[in-house]
């Protein structure tokens, strides 16, 4: 590692340390109580007070329905785009409705979904589905209008089944919209999971911020909310290190563009 790299790795570490010495000062030299702003030392006694067993309970729960949700979203949306992408009519058929849903509120219609689907697994996992499906579909609609046209026009000239076409230059050629998609899409799914806990669960972090601000525990809050930082930066980092080690080509792709 060159010092130009070195540099970059550590300007963003750099960054995040002077932000949290800064607030640790903040709030000790203006005395702010720990129900409006916690310092940052509050923030890991808190954190340290809870039991490992209650946060692997916690994370555990709502890392499930993040990836299940995200998974979920993943299978649906792809092969929705492909259709989208290949049918003109189809995608003026089904795009407004897709916009409709995504742009409803889902915390407005999150305890309808509840109420509909019960209390179980399963309406979280939809709300969590909802809220991370829909930059999915438009990257992927994106990236197969984007193919090559000579690409199209050989695999025509050869005649080449429809299938082949999609499977091998189409979906090739959207791999690097699928992947900015799948880094968002990612983070969404933990916001889905938030969400759906806030509104049916009484397990995960989601629940424990509500439940520690519900009480004026702020600390806690904080520290839950930190966790979840932390598991949105993981997921991502790994969708971006699948991306590395299966889909390589795909990043020169996206440079060049």
């Amino acid at each position: 590692m060159d010092l130009r790299q070195y540099l970059e790795w550590l300007a963003p570490v750099l960054a995040m340390v002077t932000i949290i010495v800064l607030w640790e000062i903040i709030c000790r030299v203006f005395v702010i109580p720990e129900f409006i702003l916690p310092s940052p030392s509050e923030v890991v006694t808190a954190g340290l007070n809870q039991s490992a067993s209650q946060w692997a309970d916690n994370i555990t729960n709502t890392l499930t329905v993040a990836v299940a949700g995200y998974l979920v979203a993943i299978v649906v949306s792809i092969p929705l785009a492909v259709a989208l992408g290949l049918s003109p009519l189809l995608s003026r058929t089904i795009f407004p409705i897709l916009v409709v849903i995504h742009s409803t509120p889902v915390v407005a219609i999150a305890p309808i979904i509840v109420v509909t689907m019960g209390t179980g697994a399963l309406p979280r996992v939809f709300i969590t589905f909802l809220i991370s499906f829909f930059p999915i579909i438009i990257s992927t609609v994106t990236g197969i209008l984007e193919t090559p046209e000579e690409l199209l026009e050989m695999s025509r000239s050869l005649r080449a089944p429809r299938i082949r076409e999609i499977v091998q230059i189409r979906l090739p050629s959207a791999i690097p919209y699928i992947f900015s998609a799948l880094k968002v899409s990612v983070t969404l799914a933990v916001i889905g999971a938030v969400v759906a806990e806030f509104v049916a669960s009484e397990t995960g972090l989601g629940y424990a911020i509500l439940f520690s601000t519900s009480s004026f525990n702020v600390p806690a809050a904080f520290a839950n909310l930190a966790v979840l930082v932390v598991l949105s930066l993981i997921l991502f980092k790994i969708v971006s290190i699948v991306q590395v080690i299966f889909f390589s080509w795909s990043l020169e792709t996206t440079k060049k563009k």
